[in-house]
């Protein structure tokens, strides 16, 4: 018995259901991962700056973890293909190395 009985066999349905949470948590870590990259601090003094900078940041990687999170359930798994949690990884990567580096 190679093929899934149809009874497990749930991507069908779920494909487009679960993409509607992976796709707006995307949106969102892909926004402020924007923001991270485009505020620019007038200065060293600049903490408002820095603190939009960190929270942008912080907003994002909780954002794509939150995707991978949702990913790692099993049948969200067998449903989804890994490429649909590269892009919300991707994001949280940038932004790490945003905060470590101007953060």
């Amino acid at each position: 018995m190679t093929s899934p009985s149809p009874v497990d066999d749930d991507r069908g349905c779920l494909r487009p259901v679960l993409a509607v949470p992976l796709a707006l948590l995307t949106l969102i870590a892909a926004y402020f991962c924007w923001t991270a990259l485009t505020i620019t601090p007038s200065g060293t003094w600049d903490d408002d700056a820095s603190a939009g900078i960190v929270l942008s940041c912080v907003l994002t990687i909780a954002a794509a973890g939150t995707a991978a999170a949702l990913w790692l359930v099993p049948s969200v798994r067998r449903a989804m293909p890994w490429c649909w949690i590269l892009p919300a990884l991707l994001l949280g990567l940038v932004a790490g190395a945003r905060w470590a580096v101007g953060g």
